[in-house]
């Protein structure tokens, strides 16, 4: 599909356990994800909807094909993943959309990760159930 002569600007996006390496190549708006087309990957639209984000804030939709690969995590997690390194990539196109990217809050690594288990409860903050006798 695409080789690597084609010159292309690169973001990493990160997100819960999820990471995305994130290609633009300058095209028409194609957007393929670990080999597979947006519809097929993400079967809800909000989800591409959130991909599509940096664009829409930056006026630039159907000026890149992206290429990513995304792994770990669910889908959501994903989705946000392929955000956060798509802006990543628009700066490496154009650093006049800073501004705008961060107004946005995509440049911001989301920091919310899942809390580790606690020895001597179920889950992180779940404990046993109570009982009298």
């Amino acid at each position: 599909m695409y080789t690597s002569a084609k010159p292309y600007f690169y973001g990493t996006g990160r997100r819960k356990k999820s990471i995305a390496r994130v290609r633009l190549y300058a095209g028409t708006g194609a957007i393929t994800i670990n080999g597979r087309e947006i519809d097929d990957y993400f079967g809800l639209e909000t989800l591409k909807l959130i991909v599509n984000q940096p664009f829409a804030v930056t006026g630039t939709e159907g000026k890149f094909d992206i290429v990513c690969t995304a792994q770990g995590g669910g889908i959501s997690g994903q989705a946000g993943a392929i955000r956060h390194g798509v802006a990543r990539a628009l700066l490496q196109a154009d650093e006049t959309y800073r501004p705008l990217l961060k107004k946005a809050g995509f440049l911001t690594r989301d920091p919310r990760m899942k809390e580790r288990k606690k020895y001597g409860l179920k889950a992180a903050r779940r404990a046993s159930q109570f009982s009298k006798r």
